[in-house]
């Protein structure tokens, strides 16, 4: 298995990591908050953290909903959460002319589930010479990424990580096909698996996306007990106020209670030698 070095953070080398922060990054301090938090909780629970937040939510449902405030905007406040609090930060770009100047700031790139096949973007990341999260479209099957594994490497990307977001099942929704996430993981490099997004109905509340939050924890322990190199959360503290995915971010204040359960699975399904039941 490969490992992925996220500013010295290891991902992939059997421990967990957990990837989380808003889904837009609306205010400095917002992500503050949620930084902090979240920080404070993975580093009790003894797993990796990288921050999260998005500059620019490029494929919004509706023109009239809000996309950021931009890529300058969104990567001070990335900038300064970095600076602040000493965390690796990572964010999604769009375009291949945004890789170089977001790889100026954040640790670690990712590639929205949509574009994930573009190759000028795969390609652009690359070439930053940092490490590469790609999200596995909803159009894909788990063995359908092997090409974008493949892609990144003859881009000769610093590091492959490839992310499980649901797949797309009929109209307005999405399941995750758990044995997938082996199949990923069987072309040598960490997988995350994405709870908050695979709970999404997209276009489901007809100008934005719903989603069914209830669900983000039984898919989160299923990911763990199957094995997961990284989990991606986004948490807000008050997400029915969010300016994105406000349907199924997952609140603030129950992140730790979350957590907990997902790391004891994950013990578990690794064998670990630290008992569960400390947790």
């Amino acid at each position: 298995m490969n490992t992925v070095f996220v500013d010295g953070l290891a991902i992939g080398d059997g421990s967990l990591t957990v990837i989380a922060g808003p889904c837009l990054a609306e205010t400095p301090e917002l992500c503050h908050e949620v930084a902090e938090t979240m920080a404070s909780v993975c580093a009790e629970l003894k797993v990796g953290y990288v921050f999260k937040a998005s500059f620019d939510k490029a494929n919004r449902t509706s023109h009239g909903t809000s996309r950021g405030g931009g890529i300058e905007a969104g990567l001070t406040i990335l900038q300064d959460v970095k600076d602040r609090l000493g965390m690796p930060v990572t964010t999604d770009v769009h375009l291949p002319e945004q890789a170089s100047i977001a790889a100026s700031v954040v640790d670690l790139l990712q590639i929205p589930a949509f574009l994930c096949r573009q190759s000028d973007l795969l390609q652009a990341a690359a070439e930053t010479g940092k490490p590469v999260n790609v999200k596995k479209g909803q159009f894909l099957a788990p063995w359908d990424t092997k090409n974008i594994v493949e892609k990144l490497r003859s881009f000769q990307a610093a590091g492959v990580m490839l992310t499980e977001r649901g797949t797309s099942f009929g109209y307005n929704a999405l399941v995750v096909d758990m044995p997938g996430l082996e199949t990923m993981r069987g072309f040598g490099v960490p997988v995350c698996f994405d709870a908050t997004h695979s709970a999404q109905r997209p276009g489901g509340a007809g100008t934005v996306s719903g989603g069914v939050r209830e669900s983000v924890p039984a898919m989160a322990r299923a990911a763990a007990a199957v094995g997961i190199d990284a989990l991606f959360l986004e948490v807000h503290p008050d997400p029915d106020r969010a300016l994105s995915d406000s349907a199924t971010q997952w609140p603030l204040a129950e992140a730790e209670r979350l957590l907990r359960q997902v790391v004891r699975v994950h013990l578990a399904q690794k064998g670990c030698g630290e008992s569960p039941a400390r947790l």
